[in-house]
């Protein structure tokens, strides 16, 4: 084990004599070099600071100059926190002791992490509130925002902790401040249910602002389900009528799809409709819907009290309500619209009706595509899902009415994800350098090429147009020329192992000989390099294993030459794995005379560059 491990581990576990044993008999210089080195991308500081070994602490930083400054990596309830300083890490952890010695020797009471989040932010978080006191008392700034522009008294209040948010507010925390997207704490309180908190905002002067989904807290309250903070703004004179009725609505659809209560849905559903007919004079009449959506098998929304008490009688007609309800109050940009269309589709999948939950699920998908940003997480969730379930009609064999993927449906999925692939591409060509983060992009490619394997699982049962079809579309797939992280093709991906693992259930196994086949049929670049200058071939050798050796064979029959050399200078033949597997590829047979007369070029002192056309010359640097 290196040495910095020994020392990092030591410091973890709080083992100060394991620790002076190991240290205290090495020069200062070599000392610094082992406390300030990283482990699992923490150093021992931040390691002892996170885990509360105060003695630890006193002495790498008295003893050892560990740099109270340095940064590193920490996990808290399974989230990987970057770029947290000690003191951060004692803040949210809660040790009050560590805190103050970090502070005493030099710590800033406002070094930030990566996203901008404070120590005071940290200590409001999990509700800390002696260490609160102890950092504003050393002048901690209670208004600096984290990268999404939440405040500590926003943190406060969406994590319910009364005592914090009173004392940030007595020191004059902005309580109508509002985040990136628009909300404020009292769109916090709603959404975590703090009533009590939610008054004491109100009493000092807090508003009802929308957010930019154009969400009150009145109806995040009633979205999320918590019925309190709705009995209570529903009775406040700022709040119209027509927000009322939103609101009403709005928790009855959540009682249907959240609480599973129709009972109570119908309870609140009565009321907004009493509510619209309350005044004769003034009615708030239900907006006209003229088109008809066939996922909700073109249910209308009711619109007499008459109609809504026959609801009982049918509770999918009841599921379709909440569904058009929450898509006409919250519009379809707003995340919870797309997420309970999914949400009714899954549990139409678990009983088995899959034709509904294709219908919804799509339904959904083309709202988040025409809504969303490329490659939002949410968008990518949904071409995942359409995988898994896909994949688990195809090895599904317990329901008796023989339930079986229809082609033309993952055909539509299929070409959706290829044009959120080019979206993605597009996107990304946008973003300067340092905002560019390929790996949305890359999750979205593996998607991709799990639908692909999918198509090639029901191509034996296609008629001929619809083979023609496949081909068409993943042809115009590999038109795109994109490429994952690491510039992986799509062959790279039919070609390893790791694609097989996408989500949290098995889709498709990789390699995979049929996707690899049908790639390289439609035209696959056989000897694109990746960042290390591996081929596909490259990858197929490191995962070829047991003899198997049928994509590789694939792979030199289209065309792949088998002597390019990757960043290396690796072939791979060279990364083959076992006898047997060696044997079963006969070298000289895929080697032809300009692969021989490159080598020699390469491997001599003739000059080649500026003497061959362009297209040989980089054949010739393959070699």
């Amino acid at each position: 084990m290196e040495f910095k491990n020994v020392v990092y581990i030591a410091a973890r576990d709080g083992k100060l004599r394991r620790l002076r044993i190991f240290l205290d008999h090495r020069s200062r210089e070599a000392v610094k070099v082992l406390v300030s080195s990283l482990t699992s991308d923490a150093t021992p500081l931040l390691a002892a600071a996170r885990n509360g070994h105060h003695d630890i602490v006193e002495y790498l930083v008295k003893e050892c100059d560990a740099s109270v400054t340095q940064v590193g990596s920490v996990t808290f309830d399974g989230e990987t926190i970057e770029g947290a300083p000690p003191l951060w890490c004692a803040a949210a952890a809660g040790h009050l002791n560590i805190v103050k010695l970090l502070h005493q020797n030099g710590a800033s009471v406002n070094g930030t992490t990566y996203t901008n989040s404070t120590p005071l932010r940290a200590a409001c978080f999990d509700g800390h509130m002696d260490i609160v006191k102890y950092l504003v008392e050393n002048n901690a700034d209670i208004e600096v925002a984290n990268r999404h522009g939440h405040t500590c008294l926003m943190i406060s209040c969406y994590k319910g902790h009364y005592d914090i948010a009173k004392f940030l507010i007595q020191l004059g925390a902005e309580i109508n401040r509002k985040s990136l997207k628009g909300n404020t704490a009292m769109h916090d309180c709603a959404e975590s249910g703090s009533l009590d908190i939610m008054q004491l905002l109100l009493t000092h002067g807090a508003k009802m602002t929308v957010d930019s989904y154009g969400m009150s807290p009145l109806l995040a309250a009633a979205v999320t389900g918590h019925t309190p903070i709705v009995e209570y703004l529903v009775k406040r004179a700022e709040v119209s009528r027509q927000e009322r009725i939103d609101a009403l609505e709005l928790l009855g659809a959540t009682f249907v799809d959240k609480k599973r209560d129709m009972m109570g849905a119908l309870k609140y559903w009565r009321r907004a409709m009493e509510e619209r007919y309350a005044d004769a004079a003034c009615l708030v009449r239900k907006p006209v819907t003229v088109s008809q959506i066939a996922a909700y098998e073109n249910t209308q929304e009711v619109t007499t009290m008459e109609q809504l008490d026959e609801l009982i009688a049918d509770p999918d007609e009841m599921r379709m309500q909440a569904l058009l309800l929450r898509e006409r109050i919250l519009g379809p940009a707003h995340p919870d619209t797309s997420y309970y269309i999914r949400y009714r589709g899954a549990v139409y999948a678990d009983m088995g009706n899959f034709e509904r939950c294709v219908s919804l699920w799509m339904y959904a998908l083309d709202m988040q595509q025409e809504m969303l940003d490329p490659l939002c997480p949410m968008t990518q969730s949904s071409f995942l899902s359409f995988a898994e379930l896909f994949a688990f009609m195809l090895n599904e064999t317990r329901f008796s009415r023989g339930q079986c993927v229809n082609f033309d449906d993952v055909m539509v999925i299929f070409r959706k994800a290829v044009h959120e692939v080019e979206r993605g591409a597009a996107h990304l060509k946008t973003l300067t350098v340092l905002e560019k983060d390929a790996t949305h992009f890359g999750r979205t490619l593996v998607i991709t090429i799990h639908l692909v394997c999918i198509l090639c699982r029901v191509q034996s049962q296609t008629t001929r147009p619809q083979e023609h079809a496949l081909k068409q579309a993943v042809y115009n797939f590999l038109r795109l020329k994109v490429t994952g992280p690491r510039d992986w093709t799509p062959l790279h991906y039919a070609c390893s192992k790791q694609t097989s693992t996408v989500g949290r259930y098995p889709v498709c196994g990789f390699p995979s000989l049929d996707v690899v086949t049908l790639l390289l049929e439609v035209g696959a670049a056989t000897d694109a390099p990746d960042a290390e200058g591996n081929t596909p071939l490259h990858v197929a050798a490191v995962n070829t294993t047991n003899g198997n050796v049928e994509i590789m064979k694939a792979l030199l029959n289209g065309g792949a030459h088998l002597d390019v050399c990757n960043n290396e200078h690796k072939t791979a033949m060279e990364l083959l794995q076992g006898a047997a597997t060696c044997v079963a590829i006969c070298p000289m047979r895929h080697t032809s005379l300009q692969c021989l007369a490159a080598r020699m070029i390469m491997h001599s002192d003739i000059p080649y560059k500026g003497h061959l056309p362009k297209r040989t010359e980089a054949f010739v640097e393959m070699h």
